[in-house]
């Protein structure tokens, strides 16, 4: 993965990720056009595909909706990088194939970096800067969901069992 930083501070909710007015939506595209929408409204019309986004602790907290890592998988961002995340907005991205990279230097990261991840390798490295970080390593039953699906994954324990 590799893309541009957007930096995102402590304590990101999921209502400042996708407003909960959006909540009647189902289509995880028009979910997309709203994302961060009451507090970054121009962040939608500024990303490109495959931009990375970046924050400090505790990522995602709040309500348990999916509807926030489908807004940002929806919107062309290719992971989200963050000190800690809810436990909650964790699993839910890994089941939507969202990757949830913990990396406890994620605060030396600066928006506009340029940032290329490699799961394999378990670094980020800032291409700007010409940093690398260490990253937590997913374990591998949970990259399988996340490369899968959760339905998928499960349907295939099922049939093997």
């Amino acid at each position: 993965m590799k893309g541009r930083a957007w930096i995102f501070g402590d304590d990101v909710d999921t209502d400042a990720i996708i407003p909960g007015r959006y909540l009647t939506l189902n289509n995880p595209e028009d979910l997309a056009k709203y994302l961060f929408d009451g507090v970054r409204p121009d962040f939608r019309e500024k990303i490109k595909q495959g931009d990375i986004i970046v924050a400090g602790e505790n990522f995602g907290c709040g309500s348990s909706r999916e509807h926030a890592p489908l807004a940002i998988k929806y919107a062309g961002i290719s992971c989200v990088v963050a000190k800690s995340f809810a436990r909650i907005f964790f699993r839910n991205s890994i089941n939507l194939g969202l990757p949830p990279i913990e990396c406890r230097d994620a605060d030396k990261i600066d928006e506009g970096d340029e940032v290329e991840i490699d799961l394999k390798e378990g670094i980020i490295k800032d291409l700007t800067k010409g940093m690398s970080f260490k990253i937590t390593p997913i374990p591998e039953f949970l990259n399988n969901i996340m490369r899968e699906g959760l339905l998928e994954y499960t349907k295939k324990r099922i049939k093997n069992l």
